[in-house]
């Protein structure tokens, strides 16, 4: 599996990105898709998540009502649309799969997605 994450740049406070992540290669019925992101010296930190199938979603509370996570299963690409950006949110943005459907309370925790991509950095200036 292969995510290619997409969309990242620079953007003033109070401003609006959509990141992309399109994943390629072999795909399963039950997975999951999140994003996670990690600022300079920070430890990576969960954003978003989305079960494929049902789309059941997730947010940290950290930018939920600024956030959606959406999908598009004809291109195997889940979106990241970020609003009402604040310099806080500067960082590298990973797009990641996990082969299980997971449930709430679990899809925050990295260790259980499978494949990342390479990231997108978003930087938000004040």
């Amino acid at each position: 599996v292969q995510l290619q994450a997409s969309g990242g740049g620079l953007v003033q406070s109070g401003g609006s990105l959509r990141l992309s992540c399109a994943a390629s290669g072999r795909t399963f019925s039950s997975t999951t898709m999140g994003w996670f992101r990690q600022a300079p010296g920070k430890e990576r930190e969960f954003v978003a998540a989305i079960r494929w199938s049902g789309g059941s979603t997730y947010y940290a509370d950290s930018v939920k009502g600024r956030v959606t996570i959406s999908r598009d299963n004809a291109k195997n690409t889940v979106y990241l649309q970020m609003n009402s950006l604040k310099p806080e949110d500067t960082a590298v943005y990973y797009c990641a799969i996990s082969r299980r459907g997971l449930i709430a309370g679990t899809m925050g925790i990295p260790s259980l997605f499978d494949y990342w991509g390479q990231g997108t950095l978003v930087t938000v200036s004040s």
